[in-house]
């Protein structure tokens, strides 16, 4: 936090380790140390902290700034939907003062109807009133202390009333004073680097999502480079510490601004504060019942899982709507560090599935002015051209797509019969190999059915492609139009007569 607020871009981003973070953090380091000595949780968290920062500095070398937007919106609402879903399920057992053997998020939901017969009541009193006070101060008073005020109430609670020795489960004792440094176990790196690599990813993702969400007119932008080297760094100056690897928040970062913060002096006074209680609270915090931090993290982890937004992605485009339930389920069937992959999977597999099928539009004239747009029930009276099809794909043509958009064109000339088939090139930035040679193919069976192919709105890089081929030879000048206007007009003087499209 502290070496963030002297090198990010963003003037008031609120980095911790955010609940996303927690959560993939304590899968990681349960796998590392599966008998839970303390001593060995702390070096695994030092470990695996230590590599994140690291591998954020890496990706700045190598200027790896680009993978803030690897993983698309709608698949991260996924991916958040299912650790939210998560976080809560992992805090239910604490709520009911049970105990269970974690086997997975359905397994664990059934091990807890199992369990719910053995719950103490005074913990889900406990429990209850955390989240009543909660929900009481949110409302009355939003952005107030409530967690603060919780946490007190609590443990002012359970040394008053000796929850403990009553059968509810507290933190128990929290040494004083600051962490020891704590080093690196080398040992560990190898076991740790698939879930260090996922954690850095989401790590970055999520600072640079929540430093953008926040910027203001005036502000600086948010440099995505220089964002690596501020959470690398404060990573690894965290691991000394034994700190979990951190990220900006969007929940905290959201706090700050509410409250009237500008500037990163909100992190420092905040860092002062936390050294504060280390030195001088640490015994008290001993008294805190785990049911209380339990109603804490599920009362805010709650806004993780956003059904709303799920709603809006599926109004607006609904194939991403299932590429976000795809992430949700990956979280919760495979666990949090390989539901980062199937994020990573899911978000490829989108954009390739994208890319793979780009539009290729039918074009029309409209009528009285120069304007060509797609044929559409909308434009009924648009015209077209006897023996004269114009097609418009969309997208960088390449090989993925090749195939798709030439057979898309093949079933267009066996629906149009044309003479002259155009294809307008204007909203192609790019031409690969593989469709260059398909659109030759192309223009070799157009010519075994009579008609011809002709090119228009080539841009400068795909015109210097068409050259090297040597497909501009083979067309000629005549073939080559500078845009779909002016083809229809070359068309016309070849005494074509226009005809309202039916």
């Amino acid at each position: 936090m502290l070496i963030y607020a002297f090198l990010g871009t963003s003037r008031v981003l609120s980095v911790s380790s955010s609940a996303t973070l927690a959560i993939l953090a304590g899968a990681q380091i349960g796998l590392a140390v599966p008998d839970g000595d303390p001593g060995k949780l702390i070096t695994a968290t030092a470990t695996l902290t230590a590599m994140v920062g690291t591998m954020l500095l890496l990706a700045r070398l190598i200027r790896l700034g680009f993978l803030a937007n690897f993983i698309s919106s709608p698949v991260l609402s996924g991916f958040k939907a299912g650790v939210g879903l998560v976080i809560v399920l992992d805090q239910v057992p604490k709520l009911l003062g049970i105990h269970i053997a974690k086997q997975g998020f359905f397994l664990d939901l059934l091990n807890i109807v199992h369990h719910v017969p053995g719950s103490s009541v005074i913990t889900i009193a406990v429990a209850a009133a955390a989240f009543l006070i909660l929900i009481a101060m949110e409302r009355a008073w939003p952005h107030s202390p409530a967690p603060l005020v919780v946490v007190a109430g609590s443990i002012a609670a359970s040394w008053y009333f000796g929850l403990q020795a009553l059968g509810v489960s507290t933190v128990g004792l929290i040494p004083a004073g600051l962490p020891p440094i704590t080093l690196p176990d080398l040992t560990l790196v190898e076991q740790m680097i698939p879930g260090a690599l996922g954690i850095a990813l989401m790590s970055f993702t999520e600072t640079i999502a929540a430093g953008r969400a926040f910027v203001r007119p005036g502000d600086p932008p948010i440099n995505a480079n220089r964002e690596l080297v501020a959470t690398g760094l404060g990573n690894l100056g965290g691991a000394l510490l034994g700190a979990m690897p951190a990220g900006g928040g969007t929940s905290q970062t959201a706090v700050v601004r509410a409250t009237g913060g500008h500037s990163q002096a909100v992190s420092i006074v905040t860092a002062g504060m936390a050294f504060a209680t280390m030195l001088l609270l640490s015994g008290l915090l001993g008294y805190l019942p785990h049911a209380t931090l339990a109603a804490i993290v599920i009362y805010y982890s709650v806004g993780l899982i956003q059904p709303r937004e799920f709603l809006a992605i599926r109004k607006v485009r609904p194939m991403e709507f299932h590429w976000a339930l795809v992430a949700t389920f990956g979280v919760l069937l495979f666990g949090t560090l390989q539901g980062i992959t199937v994020a990573i999977v899911v978000s490829l597999v989108s954009l390739a599935y994208q890319t793979a099928r780009p539009h290729v539009y039918v074009l029309g004239r409209k009528r009285g002015t120069d304007v060509l747009r797609p044929l559409s029930e909308d434009h009924p009276d648009d015209e077209t051209f006897p023996g004269l099809l114009i097609v418009r794909p969309e997208g960088r043509l390449f090989f993925l797509n090749a195939d798709y958009v030439k057979e898309q064109v093949i079933a267009l000339e066996a629906q149009y019969h044309p003479h002259v088939v155009v294809w307008d090139m204007s909203a192609v930035p790019d031409i690969e190999y593989s469709a260059l040679q398909a659109l030759i193919e192309g223009e070799k069976h157009l010519g075994e059915l009579g008609a011809s192919l002709w090119l228009a709105g080539l841009n400068p890089g795909v015109l210097e492609m068409v050259r090297r081929a040597g497909f501009d030879e083979k067309l000629g000048s005549e073939r080559m139009l500078f845009n779909a206007h002016a083809a229809i007009l070359h068309y016309q003087d070849q005494d074509a007569t226009p005809l309202t499209a039916s």
